[in-house]
């Protein structure tokens, strides 16, 4: 079992920034790969970025690549996201969530662990 809590949600300017944490409970963090996913209001989950057990494997959608950088500290049992240059449409509900595959995969529906969620607002 596995228990994750976002935090670090908020609201900003477009073109501003934010970081938002995922702390994990339990002492084999390492082992999983970690996602982060984001839901609009009225539009589906959509993946956003993703990490592999040992940090050095990244996936990022392409909507958001150059923009947000996915990062973890194992010591930490925390992933982050920091997320800069934000534009009204990265407005969502920000959720991390955990697997146990190898490498960082896009597919919500291969996660078991879910966060409660974060909410970002981006202001025009």
């Amino acid at each position: 079992q596995v228990q994750l809590v976002e935090s670090g949600g908020g609201l900003v300017q477009a073109g501003g920034s934010l970081r938002l944490s995922c702390a994990a409970s339990g002492r084999t963090f390492g082992a999983y790969t970690m996602g982060w996913f984001r839901q609009a209001p009225g539009k589906e989950r959509e993946f956003v970025a993703a990490i592999s057990r040992n940090g050095f494997i990244y996936k990022y959608a392409d909507s958001v690549k150059g923009r947000f950088t996915i990062s973890r500290d194992n010591t930490k049992n925390t992933v982050y996201l920091q997320m800069n240059s934000l534009q009204p449409e990265d407005t969502a509900v920000y959720y991390c969530a955990s697997n146990t595959a190898w490498n960082p995969d896009p597919n919500s529906s291969s996660y078991n662990y879910w966060g409660q969620g974060a909410q970002v607002t981006v202001s025009s």
